[in-house]
């Protein structure tokens, strides 16, 4: 979710963060439709950082650019292949579909906040083995169920 604080106004849809080199460096080139935001979150606040390309974009997208407080100091639909430098220095980037910019009813100097969508990891299926209960080392989706039987020593007579 994305809040205009300043507007009391809400994006409901997906946030993912983009926090890393290679996240930002992905960013949304080559998604053939845009149902989520994109929060950039660069290292420095510069004009120079924060400016965009749209190259290998597959559509046109909504870019609000916000300084280190979240304000923002700039805003566009960017449309594919071109360049987008914002006026003023940023330190986030939130990338969207079109219409998140009407949706939030942003002006610059509006103070935006996001809480981004929690991601489930992928499930990796993991050996295990439970001593005398169930051993899940079996094959193809199955758990064969084990006995613990304790070694005993007869007397001999």
């Amino acid at each position: 979710m994305i809040i205009n604080e300043t507007k009391g106004k809400a994006w409901h849809g997906k946030v993912k963060l983009a926090d890393t080199f290679l996240k930002r460096f992905r960013g949304l080139m080559l998604v053939k439709n845009v149902n989520h935001a994109l929060v950039f979150v660069l290292p420095a606040e510069t004009r120079a950082n924060a400016s965009i390309h749209m190259f290998f974009m597959l559509s046109d997208i909504d870019v609000i650019w916000l300084d280190s407080s979240r304000r923002v100091v700039d805003f566009k639909t960017a449309k594919k292949w071109r360049l987008y430098t914002p006026k003023k220095a940023a330190q986030y980037i939130i990338e969207g579909p079109v219409g998140l910019i009407r949706t939030l009813e942003v002006e610059e100097g509006d103070l935006i906040s996001w809480t981004p969508t929690e991601e489930r990891e992928k499930a990796v299926p993991v050996k295990s083995l439970i001593p005398g209960k169930i051993n899940l080392n079996g094959s193809k989706n199955s758990i064969a169920m084990v006995e613990s039987v304790k070694e005993v020593k007869a007397n001999e007579v």
